[in-house]
């Protein structure tokens, strides 16, 4: 490109030499096989695919069967799920590139139909999102979660130290956990979801305990050099809200850099939707935090360039241009145009519009 960038840069991250700036996000696909919700064995394609990404961050991973909400996620709770998600990280590995996987507990968001012995999702209260889940190949309801127990609340942490454990085994070079888009841990943070009055509820540090003693958890067993988070201060998504995200995000990033984690991944905006839906000073977070900020939403290479031009972040998520694109970093070095993904195919489904998407090389070849 004749615009000078930081995108193709190394860039050390903790103990891992990224060969570029480029971050896969996690990217929701919908191919795990049930009943085990283990990764599809086109998911070791489709990782190896994208190794030329600085960073590839898998799809969500809940971290016990408590934790789905949408059907053929995978999981990262079972013997064979490590198994297969090891030949995921052996190929990327093969081909140079480096992975971490996003591990999540989805809480309320979603349906009895995924819940062991069809029990009702968990979450901080029992205050039922509106919006809709992935199950049975269609889009339905949410269904009414009940409050968690605060008995139960030490076993969503070791879910999560455990889910960690099974990740290093599996061969991953670190772990990113879902602190994000209304999903378990942004439901305890933010007030429109949490109505607790006891330890976890209340006051902006009751409110962040259950995120910031997961994390804790996870950098126990991964290193905290190994460890990210991804946090979405003002996004609408799974109807989740606060009354007062600033101080309460100030709050958790000072935390969460006295961890000493590898990267924050910042969902700026709206998941997937307008970066200015809320005032935010997301400048606050990166002066707050000592590793590194990952910022994500809406980003394509004219704003990844001057976002990183300033300074203002050290690494940049690209979600869908991903998706359609294995060789983004190529296509976006050379100039060359982008492969438009098809959103028909992006929950579920075979290797169509998951495998396919040719290269720049293969459709230089086939002309």
């Amino acid at each position: 490109m004749s615009t000078p960038t930081k995108l193709f840069e190394p860039f050390k991250l903790g103990p891992i030499t990224l060969a570029n700036r480029f971050v896969m996000a996690p990217l929701t696909r919908n191919r795990a096989i049930p009943p085990s919700m283990v990764p599809n064995p086109l998911a070791i394609d489709y990782y190896g695919q994208r190794a030329s990404a600085g960073l590839l961050v898998t799809e969500a991973s809940q971290v016990s069967q408590q934790g789905q909400g949408y059907q053929d996620t995978p999981g990262i709770y079972s013997k064979e799920q490590v198994e297969a998600w090891r030949k995921v990280t052996d190929r990327v590995h093969e081909r140079g590139g480096k992975i971490f996987i996003q591990i999540w507990h989805v809480g309320r968001v979603s349906h009895t139909a995924l819940q062991p012995d069809g029990g009702k999702p968990v979450a901080p209260s029992a205050v039922r999102a509106k919006g809709k889940t992935f199950v049975g190949g269609t889009f339905t309801d949410i269904s009414e979660p009940r409050a968690l127990e605060l008995s139960e609340i030490p076993g969503i942490i070791e879910d999560f130290r455990r889910g960690t454990a099974n990740a290093l085994a599996a061969g991953f070079d670190g772990v990113e956990i879902h602190g994000a888009n209304g999903y378990l841990l942004d439901q305890f943070a933010k007030d429109g979801a949490n109505k607790r009055n006891d330890l976890y509820g209340g006051a902006i540090p009751n409110r962040a305990r259950l995120m910031l003693e997961v994390t804790a958890a996870v950098a126990g067993e991964a290193g905290a050099e190994r460890t990210g988070i991804r946090i979405s201060p003002v996004t609408p998504a799974n109807d989740i809200s606060d009354s007062n995200p600033q101080p309460l995000f100030e709050h958790i990033v000072d935390q969460l850099n006295a961890l000493q984690l590898a990267y924050i991944h910042v969902i700026e905006g709206a998941t997937g939707g307008p970066r200015d839906n809320a005032p935010f000073d997301y400048a606050s977070l990166r002066k707050r935090f000592d590793g590194a900020y990952v910022a994500n939403n809406g980003y394509d290479f004219e704003l990844a360039t001057k976002v990183l031009a300033e300074g203002a972040a050290d690494l940049i998520a690209f979600g869908k241009p991903f998706i359609s694109n294995p060789d983004l970093v190529e296509r976006l070095k050379k100039g060359a145009p982008l492969n438009a993904w098809d959103k028909a195919t992006f929950y579920g489904g075979d290797a169509k519009g998951y495998t396919d998407y040719p290269t720049l090389q293969a459709a230089v070849a086939a002309e």
